[in-house]
């Protein structure tokens, strides 16, 4: 098996000169403040075609309301003028409900920032495929089954949806590979009770249509969602599932089976004690415009940092807010009651081991 993307483990320690930057800031909240997120992920549009029965933002109401264009525009412009690297449109709602996202996607990569799109890749016509394409890192389509009816159950939506994704993706596909262009196609499967028997069916349906990988990755409860009936999956009797799809991989296709992370599922607990990611090096944008430092709490004011309807991204990030919730984080948060298996999960077991060193460290 091939995750080339390290999609099951962290990317952070390429970053050198943002770890450096916060290990020598210390607790020097006048550094600290200057310590820009590498990553951001934006909800561009609050609402959903789809009313997934694993959809871990479902508290969050669904709101039919999108981004301004221009106030995102200015937000992206300002992310990137302080060293934002990447952005990932998906969040509340599906992105690409929002009103122009294409061209919202091309003016990141103006202001030289990384973009990505996770959808459900229903609500798409060929100007959107195209100028997305052409301006992504990648895209990952949401497909939670191999079958169409039981894509319809898990999606809550008309079997006709997994066949519309289908042929977005035989279009996108084609598309990239007539106008020689680099953009990474990926399909994503929740692995549930209900689809855990598709997901061969579905690999060898990617495979066949020329998508670059397939990401299989467990469930996580959400500590504020209204959906509580996969509270309790165990991923122990699922793990053989990771030889079968092994199999179905090769030069041109992998199966990334996240074993690692189903493992840290079953065993529930975090070998940290702080969580030092936040207020640090990831960010949200919610659809209705506040900043957030975990999407694990959005909507707790602790982790609110701002609007970009009021600030620019630059005051927001840089203000007292986020000064607070810095505090609040460092001193009072218990991670014990966080999220299993977080965003940041892998980031902050390497951010402990750096802050934290262990004897024979320096023979290298």
């Amino acid at each position: 098996m091939s995750d080339k993307f390290a999609i099951d483990s962290h990317k952070m320690s390429l970053h050198p000169r943002r770890i450096v930057q916060w290990l020598e800031a210390d607790d020097d909240w006048d550094k600290l403040k200057k310590i820009y997120p590498v990553y951001v992920e934006i909800s561009p549009y609050g609402g959903c075609n789809h009313r997934c029965t694993f959809c871990g933002l479902d508290y969050m109401g669904y709101a039919n309301i999108g981004l301004e264009f221009d106030v995102l525009k200015d937000a992206l412009s300002s992310m990137g003028k302080n060293g934002v690297k990447s952005v990932m449109f998906a969040g509340e709602g599906e992105p690409l409900l929002f009103k122009d996202l294409d061209l919202i996607v091309e003016h990141c990569t103006a202001v030289g920032i990384d973009t990505s799109l996770t959808t459900n890749f229903v609500p798409l016509n060929k100007k959107n495929i195209e100028r997305c394409i052409e301006n992504c890192s990648w895209i990952k389509v949401s497909l939670n089954a191999g079958t169409k009816e039981t894509y319809a159950a898990i999606h809550q939506t008309k079997e006709l949806d997994f066949e519309r994704v289908m042929h977005n993706l035989e279009y996108a596909l084609r598309y990239r590979e007539e106008n020689n262009l680099n953009c990474t196609v990926g399909v994503q499967m929740l692995l549930l009770p209900e689809n855990k028997d598709e997901a061969v069916t579905l690999a060898e349906k990617c495979k066949a249509l020329g998508v670059d990988y397939l990401v299989i990755k467990p469930y996580s409860q959400h500590l504020s969602s209204d959906t509580k009936i996969y509270k309790d999956i165990d991923y122990a009797p699922m793990l053989h599932l990771e030889k079968e799809l092994n199999a179905v991989s090769n030069e041109n296709f992998s199966v990334v089976f996240r074993a690692n992370t189903m493992k840290k599922y079953i065993e529930k607990k975090q070998p940290y004690e702080k969580c030092y990611s936040t207020p640090f090096f990831w960010g949200y944008i919610a659809a209705d415009g506040k900043v957030f430092g975990c999407s694990a709490y959005l909507g707790r004011e602790e982790f609110c940092y701002g609007n970009i309807y009021e600030n620019s991204f630059e005051e927001i990030w840089e203000g007292h807010k986020r000064r607070i919730s810095y505090n609040y984080v460092k001193d009072e948060l218990d991670i014990q009651n966080c999220r299993v298996n977080c965003r940041m999960d892998e980031v902050n077991r390497y951010l402990w081991r750096l802050k934290n060193p262990e004897a024979h460290d320096n023979f290298i």
